[in-house]
């Protein structure tokens, strides 16, 4: 039963029977076994399908739901049983976004890896909606991300400041200037992370601050997908960036991007941990703390 459920899980996850069995290592027929299995066992249909695509029906919804609090309990279960005997399980499920995959958390899972060889991580990246909508959805047990949407069923903790800088190609012309009027900002062309980006929202409501409406007054010549996209294209263009100073140290440090100065402008900001409100459980709590340790800040 338990792993028909795992069967079900995983094609619930990926609506699509062909991808569950590459990721169970088993034949697609197997998968369709299971779920009619199931099916036969509750007496209703857990799956509507339509030609090739597949949609969870009321039931199937409900079965989600159930199974995800099941693997949670069993998660938790073989953590905090494998602790007795001083070898700690586990599968600890992060979301992070984009940013903070690239450039802050990399060091912090090799460190954690090295104490805790045998606990699995398994990272998720996406942008900040991306990552609160799978920890709703408990696909990730924690997620770190760019900013806060101020969910009520989420836990923000802040975690480590970052600052947001205006950056170019250093050839770009306007690199002699020692200070970006305000309204120079209306005239320059930007590249910018797409809707949905912590960053975005963050750079918005700071411009919004000063009198400028990001969607009206200033030239946005594109809008991509991850920060090293937009590093690029800023290398190969005379377009302009608003990024995180985490994000572009090794540029600076080699002259191929400047930082700019605009008047009377500071993008400050924190990143976050995030968990649901209410939930907690000892393998999420040993990451954090790992975690904490590593930037030596107090949560």
């Amino acid at each position: 039963m338990d792993f028909r459920l795992k069967v079900f899980y995983t094609v619930a996850l990926r609506l699509n029977f062909t991808k569950a069995a590459s990721e169970l290592y088993i034949s697609q027929p197997a998968v369709s076994k299971h779920i009619q299995e199931l099916e036969e066992t509750y007496k209703t249909k857990l799956f509507e399908r339509n030609g090739s695509k597949i949609a969870l029906t009321p039931a199937g919804e409900i079965l989600l739901r159930h199974t995800k609090s099941i693997f949670e309990i069993y998660r938790e279960i073989d953590f905090e049983m494998s602790s007795f005997i001083n070898e700690r399980q586990g599968l600890l499920r992060l979301g992070s976004s984009t940013t903070i995959s690239q450039y802050i958390i990399s060091p912090v899972l090799a460190r954690f890896h090295q104490k805790q060889q045998d606990i699995k991580v398994n990272l998720l990246n996406g942008n900040t909606e991306q990552i609160e909508n799978a920890l709703i959805n408990k696909e990730i047990e924690i997620g770190i991300v760019e900013g806060q949407s101020k969910n009520q069923s989420i836990k923000y903790i802040p975690f480590l400041k970052d600052e947001l800088v205006l950056v170019c190609r250093s050839g770009n012309p306007l690199v002699q200037e020692s200070e970006i009027a305000v309204d120079d900002l209306k005239s320059m062309r930007f590249i910018t992370r797409e809707r949905g980006s912590g960053t975005l929202e963050v750079i918005e409501y700071a411009l919004k601050q000063i009198g400028v409406k990001m969607t009206t007054d200033l030239q946005v010549e594109m809008q991509l997908g991850s920060t090293e996209s937009i590093k690029s294209y800023l290398l190969n263009s005379d377009c302009f960036a608003f990024m995180s100073i985490h994000a572009v140290g090794n540029e600076l440090k080699n002259n191929e991007l400047v930082v700019l100065d605009v008047e009377n402008l500071s993008i400050e900001r924190y990143f976050y941990i995030i968990t649901l409100v209410g939930k907690s459980d000892s393998l999420s709590e040993l990451f954090i703390q790992n975690l904490s340790a590593y930037y030596n800040l107090k949560l």
